[in-house]
């Protein structure tokens, strides 16, 4: 999920050397990506620069990430989202437990990361290639929604309701991380979140624009 990002870690066992190295090497080519973005801007900075302030090939900057927009956009988190989706309570309502998670998606990766978010979501409305990349990448969280909204609805997770909804929610989720950085960052984002949901699920309401 590349909207909105948690930086918590995944739950479970530990993982093994080979996992903790591949993580490690990850990590390093994304905070050296970050710098050189911040220190020179997203289209002067190269595969080659990147790889060589991370200390690896340029090779092993592509195996781990196909194209530059990835780096910048990529992270392990869908399975967190979806794990704890999983954990809510069977008889909440799906819209309460998807404002519980996502919200505290956004507090965790706003306290850990804020540079990192505002960076993220700044490149989003100024690169195309960015945007672009992100809306593919946003498709796969869908996809993940429409499973566990299905389980948790007792529906199918093709049926046309439940692929509108998700897919929705995650064009709501793209707008909110727009409008965030469009205005300068200076709005909550988890309030931006939760406004995001309550317009998909409610509409405008009684006071709002006609029809």
């Amino acid at each position: 999920m590349t909207a909105v990002r948690t930086t918590s870690a995944p739950q479970g066992p530990r993982p093994g050397l080979r996992e903790r190295k591949k993580l490690k090497t990850r990590i390093a080519i994304r905070e050296a990506t970050y710098r050189l973005i911040g220190e020179q801007g997203y289209e002067a900075t190269t595969v080659e620069q990147i790889a060589e302030a991370a200390e690896v090939s340029a090779s092993t900057v592509f195996r781990y990430f196909p194209v530059k927009e990835d780096i910048v956009l990529t992270d392990e988190y869908d399975q967190v989202i979806e794990g704890e989706l999983r954990a809510r309570p069977l008889d909440e309502p799906i819209v309460e437990s998807l404002r519980h998670v996502l919200r505290r998606a956004v507090d965790l990766g706003f306290a850990e990361g804020a540079e990192i978010s505002r960076l993220r979501t700044r490149l989003m409305i100024e690169v195309p290639a960015v945007r672009s990349r992100m809306l593919e990448s946003m498709s796969v969280t869908g996809r993940m929604l429409c499973r566990v909204i299905a389980e948790r609805s007792g529906r199918d997770p093709g049926e046309l309701e439940v692929r509108v909804f998700s897919m929705g929610l995650i064009g709501a989720l793209t707008e909110a991380a727009a409008y965030w950085a469009e205005h300068g960052h200076q709005d909550d984002p988890g309030e931006l979140v939760d406004r995001s949901l309550t317009m998909l699920t409610t509409g405008f309401g009684a006071g709002g624009p006609a029809a």
